[in-house]
């Protein structure tokens, strides 16, 4: 979709070139954000993590009210593991104050154990002053405080979006969530404890939040056993305690990050590069468009993709996702935007459902000769469906597609109303790729992003220009795709284990195919698609695992090439590699940004090494980053939800001119 011009420019001559590239790099392990044991990611090194346990030794931490550790605590193959009866609570040697915590514990069969955080040394015993989160087998354990429970307050709280998305379909998960493992398999916990709002993850799973000293956490601490002791949560500082309760426990994978009072975290960036935005276009008029509605409500405009035409016209197309496209010259004085496409009439209003509208568009690389492109949306004509549609240009207007010439190639029936997914881009091999969300929900409810029997939380490749009508099929399956020969695999997947990614897109140099996945409650990610490959999803979020399904994986999830925490972002808008020589500074890097935090980064990756060689601010302009696009001279565009035709911005250096020099 975003490289196709200049892949259709490469003749016979380049293209052989990018495709043994490609062919090569698709069968090699991609760079890799993996957790190492006992050791940070190149993005936690960046944001401010730092170990509590080296993995050897046992410094930094000593018992409960004594100077020392017992010789119940020992380390064993890179985990604190408690040995013999008597091993008594274990506390770090520092206090902390607001901190998140990450750690995996292994809990043995029955067994009980905690962390505890604020803890002083004032009474006999640990608890009496620090909150515990729950460490327990809940299959044999006694206690009804179950794991991850903040014990006595706190449980696991199904969010409001979650019931939303839910209550549509007719559809009901569990209210009380249970993400854990069985004993003797590690689980991670995460804790953050923050003046503005606290939070507990299992599994990657958020389970609740909280804040400390509020009128519902005062509540509840007066309805608790903790209500008798006046010191309990009361000293904001104290030590991080690892509980003994007599059963076998372990504990490995250690860190902590300490906040300030707001709450704030780093940014995982290795320095800021000298690049600004500025208005791309600043002269341009969109035809037809309204932002204010004949019911006198304002409507922004959202740009999703924004891609050159494969000819020589020099323009741009820009898809919407209300369902209208435009195109217009590439250049900065540009007036018009042509109203080259209207199907308004037949796509979701994005205003009924933020997640719903036209989310996909891909000019066919043959665009100068059959005038053809590609157009994924939600239907408002059925519920909770998606289709993909061939339309043509009109040949008598070169700026109009008729929109009777609709042919639907794909229909594809959705079970929530969120994680749509929709992304298209044609690759160097001719062929359609094709995003699709898990389908929606939360956690993966219907177990789709490990199911390669459903097209759901996939990279979908197909050929347009074949048919299998014998099938019921508007198009064909490659023959080199992946699970052609794998039983009850859906022939038309390419790579699976994908959440909801929020746009791709090849790099005309290399012809990876780069995308962003949105993750859910810790992690967002950036992979690199490779044909066959497994992302993880719903087994894992990142590089982290994700919830509970004890079904082995058919294929080795592979590690994200870069990932960054919610602290950060929570909503990855995935872009494209620059390849433009107007900027050497970004020249080969990935740009990508963050929806809600507004935050815009450059990613300099290594193709031979398959390493990240660093990660660099752009800054902001203060604006939910909706999407980017790109031209046919390699320049990137961000796009921006507006209200006033305004909404495409061009990088240029800090001393430069806004386009060209």
């Amino acid at each position: 979709m975003r490289s196709h011009s200049r892949f259709a420019r490469l003749g016979s001559s380049g293209l052989p070139a990018i495709l043994a590239y490609l062919s090569v790099s698709l069968l090699c392990a991609t760079a890799r954000a993996e957790v190492p044991l006992n050791g940070l990611t190149e993005s936690e090194k960046r944001g401010g993590w730092r170990l509590l346990f080296d993995g050897k030794t046992l410094e930094g931490w000593r018992n409960y009210r004594k100077r020392d550790v017992g010789p119940g605590w020992q380390v064993r193959d890179g985990a604190i593991v408690r040995v013999a009866d008597g091993a008594g609570d274990l506390i770090t040697k520092d206090q902390f104050q607001w901190f998140e915590l990450a750690l995996e514990y292994r809990i043995g069969p029955g067994g009980n154990s905690g962390v505890m955080f604020w803890v002083q040394e004032t009474d006999p015993a640990p608890w009496m002053t620090g909150p515990e989160v729950q460490i327990l087998d809940n299959k044999l354990g006694r206690d009804p405080q179950k794991a991850g429970w903040l014990y006595q307050l706190y449980h696991p709280v199904k969010p409001d979006w979650a019931r939303r998305f839910e209550r549509q379909v007719g559809f009901q998960s569990p209210e009380i969530v249970d993400a854990t493992k069985p004993a003797g398999q590690w689980n991670h916990l995460y804790i953050r404890v923050s003046k503005t709002q606290g939070e507990v993850c299992l599994n990657g799973i958020s389970y609740y939040y909280f804040v400390i000293g509020d009128e519902e956490w005062n509540r509840r601490v007066a309805r608790s056993k903790f209500a008798r002791f006046p010191r309990f949560a009361k000293v904001p500082r104290g030590h991080i305690c690892l509980q003994d309760h007599g059963d076998p426990v372990a504990f490995r994978n250690i860190k902590i990050r300490e906040l300030p009072e707001d709450g704030s975290v780093p940014d995982p960036v290795d320095g800021e590069l000298p690049v600004r935005l500025v208005q791309a276009f600043p002269k341009l008029r969109w035809e037809g468009w309204n932002p204010v509605t004949e019911q006198g409500k304002v409507k922004p405009m959202r740009p999703i993709e924004m891609v050159p035409a494969p000819d020589d016209s020099n323009r741009l197309f820009v898809a919407t996702q209300s369902g209208v496209i435009y195109c217009f010259e590439n250049r900065q004085d540009a007036p018009l935007a042509h109203r080259v496409l209207d199907i308004r009439d037949r796509v979701r209003d994005f205003t009924k459902e933020n997640e719903e509208g036209l989310f996909g568009f891909a000019l066919h690389p043959r665009f100068r000769e059959n005038g053809t492109f590609y157009v994924y949306y939600t239907t408002d004509h059925e519920p909770h469906t998606s289709i993909v549609s061939r339309f043509r240009m009109r040949r008598d207007e070169p700026n109009r597609a008729d929109p009777d010439s609709e042919e639907i190639v794909m229909r594809i029936e959705q079970p929530f109303a969120n994680h749509n997914g929709g992304p298209l881009a044609f690759g160097p091999d001719g062929y359609l790729y094709i995003a699709l969300g898990d389908g929606g929900g939360r956690n993966d409810p219907l177990r789709h992003g490990q199911n390669l029997r459903t097209l759901m939380g996939s990279i979908l490749r197909i050929d347009v220009d074949r048919a299998e009508p014998d099938k019921g099929r508007n198009y064909a399956i490659p023959r080199d795709n992946p699970f052609l020969d794998r039983p009850h695999a859906r022939p038309e997947i390419y790579a699976y284990g994908i959440r909801n990614v929020w746009r791709m897109g090849f790099d005309e140099h290399t012809g990876l195919l780069w995308v962003g996945d949105v993750g859910q409650d810790l992690w967002e990610e950036i992979d690199i698609i490779r044909k066959g490959g497994n992302y993880g999803w719903s087994i894992r979020e990142g590089s982290y695992a994700f919830g509970n399904d004890p079904t082995p994986p058919e294929d080795p999830p592979i590690d994200p090439v870069w990932e960054y925490d919610h602290r950060v972002g929570k909503s990855i808008t995935g872009g494209y590699v620059y390849r433009s020589q107007r900027i050497p500074e970004l020249y080969g890097a990935y740009l990508y940004g963050d929806f809600v935090t507004n935050r815009i980064w450059a990613l300099k990756y290594d193709p031979a090494t398959q390493r990240v060689l660093g990660n660099y601010r752009i800054p902001s302009i203060g604006r939910p980053v909706l999407a980017f696009g790109r031209d046919a001279a390699g320049e990137v565009y961000l796009l921006v939800e507006h209200k006033n035709g305004r909404g495409i911005y061009a990088f240029v250096r800090t001393d430069g001119r806004p386009r060209g020099d």
